[in-house]
């Protein structure tokens, strides 16, 4: 397990920050043991609600800012299987694997459909989820994430994974010897060399498991690799696509996972999507990331306008 016991299945457990004194965690029996799942905002379970999917290396704590943006919201939040506090439910992982998890936490934790927000390959899991569980899903904000990624066609699935991740997918197979080292590493990523706050050192400070000097990445490689491989072609994702349902908000980040020009999309290229799927509507949100289009100031308050937008949507 990670760098702390959890909770028996079913149990809440209150922490009250400075930051943000409605956060708790929960335990939502799935296949194979419990999710570990984090709430904000409102107790009552019939407040407005939305479910929030973490991307392929990270975990529920990429939310808090988002939470900050929307206090009035009771925000559903697990960590994926593979991922921090659920890094140790088996096999297999896959989107549909993905889905069925958060259909147990929303059976779970809410009372009727909701909003999925869904970050990277949280987004392509959300689709999914709309697709298997429509009962569960009320319409879906994709956030740099959710369509097929533009890599060749003739790639094989390692291939894949260094494409599209390169040091990210790297990270989860070396050891660090403390976590200040682990906050060095981060502090010199590109894509936080400009943005680091107290939110963004609390989410690396989770991402790690075992003991000084011997701390590892709490994601899975396996999880990664398997995951990130249908983010090309996986026929779960494709079926779902085809027949998409429910109305759709992707918003596009104008720079990568590297803070890069171009970003993880081309530009053009979900709009060519939004012009084959008419439940698909297409926004750009400028001057931010792969990563602080939800974990910064400025990205998540945009995510936070589409989000009260959705729920406005009867």
């Amino acid at each position: 397990m990670n760098q702390a016991a959890s909770n028996t299945a079913g149990h809440n457990t209150a922490s009250h920050t400075a930051r943000n004194s409605t956060y708790r965690t929960m335990e939502v029996p799935v296949r194979g043991g419990t999710l570990h799942t984090a709430l904000w905002g409102p107790e009552d379970p019939a407040a407005p609600t939305i479910l929030a999917v973490h991307g392929v290396t990270a975990s529920h704590k990429a939310w808090p800012k988002l939470a900050e943006a929307l206090p009035d919201v009771r925000i559903i939040a697990p960590d994926l299987r593979g991922r921090g506090l659920s890094n140790s439910l088996p096999a297999p992982y896959g989107m549909p694997s993905h889905a069925e998890d958060l259909a147990a936490v929303l059976a779970a934790l809410s009372t009727g459909p909701v909003v999925v927000v869904g970050h990277s390959m949280g987004a392509f899991v959300s689709v999914v989820l709309a697709n298997l569980f429509p009962q569960r899903v009320r319409s879906l904000v994709l956030v740099d994430g959710g369509l097929p990624l533009q890599v060749p066609a003739d790639l094989s699935d390692e291939q894949i994974v260094a494409a599209v991740l390169g040091p990210a997918a790297e990270r989860l197979n070396a050891v660090f010897p403390s976590r200040e080292a682990y906050r060095s590493y981060w502090k010199q990523h590109p894509a936080f060399s400009g943005d680091w706050s107290p939110l963004v050192e609390d989410y690396v400070d989770y991402d790690l498991t075992g003991e000084e000097p011997v701390l590892r990445p709490a994601t899975r490689y396996q999880a990664m690799a398997d995951d990130t491989a249908e983010l090309r072609r996986g026929p779960s994702l494709l079926k779902a696509l085809d027949e998409l349902a429910v109305e759709t908000l992707v918003l596009r980040a104008p720079r990568g996972l590297l803070d890069e020009p171009g970003g993880l999309y081309a530009p053009g290229y979900l709009d060519a999507w939004a012009g084959k799927l008419p439940a698909l509507t297409v926004r750009e949100v400028p001057d931010v990331n792969h990563y602080t289009i939800i974990m910064g100031a400025a990205g998540a308050a945009a995510v936070a306008d589409t989000v009260r937008e959705a729920l406005a949507v009867a």
